[in-house]
């Protein structure tokens, strides 16, 4: 496997970061073998470090009951030595998993604990507010939002009204002040001092298993169409095509996918839009426009051939959002109304860009191919196919190493672009282009081992949902 690390590096995400992109990151590296108790380790360690770099005598720490919490618990253990320590932790219901077993190793430490479940129980211990020097608040950590219910909310009035100094873990909770903000790998508010607790590189600048935190989870009140509908127009001088992608936007999740096409293949799943003659023509660009304008996403280009490009260009204006594949990749480059994913191979980059990549065997990584693809400024987002894709909107940079030599086999790029589309009605374009190019390649590395050689592209299709949706479960 490639070794990434020059070019992670190089292409590494800096600055704030949000809750669900962190979580996303969190659970990549644990899927690299760096478990959520070595990170909460990592960040608790760090943020003891914070507080004895100030030489308290008396620390508080405030602990609510999931990870935020558990960090805070293990800093507890790094200031039993030598500073007076109390720990004040919500006890009203279920506690995360790690929480929980931060907490039973306080059991054997020198700190007091004192457990809380009302106002009156905080109001009761407001003595060791008034006399510590450092409050540590791991109360509610990422996510929160809103003004905390009681008794948190008596408990960061309490805190507010101390003059001990506040440190918070990650970020404050919402009302809470906070004299410093120990952030854990990447900053998720303004004015924190970062700290590293060992995420591989890896597990933020390549794609993984982590991202599927990213697709929302349909809600049980959802009728039809709340999946997205779906518009592929393709198909002429390649018939099979158009199809390949309406099934993979079917098997990732969108309800209702159109085929927009001069050719007709019995598949009762999708609903076929019959095009007159042999090609996409002009004729049709009236029609298609009507049906472009009530589809969520666009797929267009997938079997279409050299000779129907200005339809393209005609429909594209009229696409909410867009996947452009295949043959819709020719100079002018189509433009829709709102977010755009282009999937080229290296012969289609150098088609609408004018730059030729550099050769796949001498850049094993990606980093020149990356380079280059941020660098064409297309105006969305490009998913660059190869033995490393490169996914890029021109400022991140994302690279997804899963897939097999065996798909190179005709018709995976119209899988990808359909599940593409299908992602791309709920999600920004960067995220449906990293999350497709992953799950794609997993359902490649599924068929491979037991089609080797002899996959067909229609073999991807009933292996998405099982990588797509797994997170589910």
């Amino acid at each position: 496997m490639p070794d990434l690390k020059s070019c992670a590096e190089e292409f590494l995400e800096d600055g704030i970061i949000t809750h669900e992109r962190m979580r996303a990151v969190d659970a990549n590296a644990q899927a690299l073998g760096v478990t959520g108790l070595q990170l909460m380790e990592s960040a608790g360690k760090a943020l003891a470090a914070s507080v004895l770099a100030l030489r308290p005598n008396t620390v508080l720490v405030l602990c609510g009951r999931g990870n935020n919490g558990g960090d805070g618990m293990v800093a507890v253990r790094y200031l039993q030595r030598g500073v007076d320590t109390t720990v004040c932790y919500l006890d009203n219901g279920m506690r995360s998993p790690s929480c929980a077993h931060q907490l039973a190793a306080l059991k054997g430490c020198r700190v007091t604990l004192h457990p809380f479940v009302s106002s009156d129980d905080l109001r009761a211990l407001s003595s060791l507010f008034g006399r510590a020097d450092v409050i540590i608040d791991a109360l509610l950590g990422t996510g929160a939002a809103g003004t905390p219910k009681e008794p948190l909310a008596t408990c960061v009035a309490m805190a507010n009204a101390s003059r001990a100094n506040i440190i918070a873990a990650d970020v404050p909770s919402p009302g809470m002040r906070a004299d410093r903000i120990c952030a854990f790998h990447r900053p998720k508010v303004e004015g924190s001092d970062v700290v590293d607790i060992g995420i591989p590189l890896e597990a933020e600048c390549c794609t993984g298993p982590g991202d599927l935190t990213l697709i929302p989870v349909r809600k049980s009140t959802s009728h039809k169409g709340a999946g997205g509908e779906v518009l592929v127009i393709g198909g002429g001088p390649y018939q099979g095509a158009p199809y390949l992608a309406g099934l993979g936007a079917l098997r990732a999740g969108a309800d209702i996918v159109r085929i927009a096409s001069p050719v007709f293949e019995p598949v009762p799943d999708l609903i076929y839009e019959r095009l007159t003659g042999d090609r996409i023509d002009s004729e049709h660009a009236e029609r298609l426009i009507a049906l472009a304008e009530r589809a969520d996403v666009v797929v267009c280009g997938n079997g279409l051939g050299s000779e129907s490009h200005e339809v393209v260009l005609a429909v594209a204006p009229h696409c909410k959002r867009a996947v452009f594949d295949a043959d819709a990749l020719r100079l002018p480059v189509p433009k829709a109304i709102g977010d755009i994913i282009y999937t080229p191979h290296a012969g289609e980059f150098a088609r609408i860009s004018g730059t030729r990549l550099p050769d796949d065997a001498g850049d094993t990584c990606g980093r020149a191919r990356a380079a280059r693809a941020a660098a064409a400024t297309l105006g969305g987002t490009m998913l660059l196919k190869g033995p490393v894709d490169v996914i890029t909107d021109g400022c991140r940079v994302r690279f997804n190493r899963t897939g097999d030599p065996a798909m190179s086999v005709g018709g995976t790029g119209d899988v990808l672009a359909g599940v593409c589309g299908a992602l791309l009605c709920h999600l920004p374009a960067f995220d449906a282009a990293c999350i497709a190019a992953y799950v794609v390649g997993r359902a490649g590395e599924r068929v491979a081992e037991e089609r080797g050689e002899g996959m067909l592209a229609s073999d991807l299709i009933d292996r998405i949902p099982k990588e797509l949706f797994r997170r589910q479960k």
